[in-house]
């Protein structure tokens, strides 16, 4: 199962690094791509039943950076981000977005476990090409950034079987965090920004669960008229 996990994350990390404006296949590993509000993307297996799932097991989620994020801001500012603070910003990232996570299907009324069963779920997260424009980077004096957006980010969600590993669905959402600024940014700002954009994934993700219930067994011809 690790396994499977590991090459679906990679498989994800592909897809996700995209336009979100860009063509999208129209199927991807058995699953069809459905019209969808509220996500980028969103992939269905076609007659996949979610009414018999009332728990959800939650793998690590990981967290990367875009690609050269660090070289680039390097270049850009006259204060140098290290490694310690590349890791740091990271490991935060993973820890509040699966603390999140947790708190949004446990208010959705799923319990969140940790062993597979015939009523759970897997469900299989990632937060890519992350991109900060003011990180914390510790120093003496202050550190300020002006700039109309606090960074963006991409999420990437995959939904299985717990105990077949059947895969269910797959979700792609890229977020750009702006405001109508330009805005005096910090670590605190950014810290707000990112977090209401992980609660606000959170929230779609789980209530979308609720409402692929009551679509079950999924008619995916049905939804792809859906304009």
């Amino acid at each position: 199962m690790l396994r499977i996990i590991a090459n679906s994350v990679a498989a994800l990390s592909l897809f996700a690094a995209m336009p979100v404006n860009g063509a999208a296949p129209d199927d991807w590993d058995g699953l069809v791509k459905v019209h969808a509000k509220k996500m980028a993307y969103v992939y269905l297996q076609p007659g996949a039943d979610f009414r018999g799932y009332t728990k959800v097991m939650l793998d690590p989620t990981q967290v990367s950076f875009r690609k050269n994020w660090q070289r680039d801001h390097n270049e850009d500012s006259t204060i140098r981000v290290n490694d310690g603070v590349v890791r740091r910003i990271l490991d935060d990232a993973q820890k509040g977005f699966q603390k999140i996570f947790e708190e949004a299907y446990t208010k959705a009324g799923y319990q969140v476990v940790t062993a597979p069963g015939p009523d759970v779920m897997r469900l299989s997260t990632a937060v890519i090409n992350l991109d900060v424009v003011a990180p914390d980077i510790m120093t003496a004096g202050r550190s300020w950034s002006f700039s109309r957006d606090a960074g963006q980010a991409t999420l990437v969600l995959e939904a299985r079987d717990s105990q077949s590993g059947s895969l269910l669905g797959r979700a792609v959402d890229r977020r750009i965090l702006d405001d109508m600024g330009p805005y005096m940014r910090n670590s605190v700002t950014n810290a707000a920004d990112f977090e209401q954009a992980f609660r606000s994934w959170a929230k779609i993700s789980a209530n979308g669960l609720s409402e692929l219930k009551d679509l079950s067994p999924v008619d995916t011809s049905g939804l792809q008229r859906k304009k």
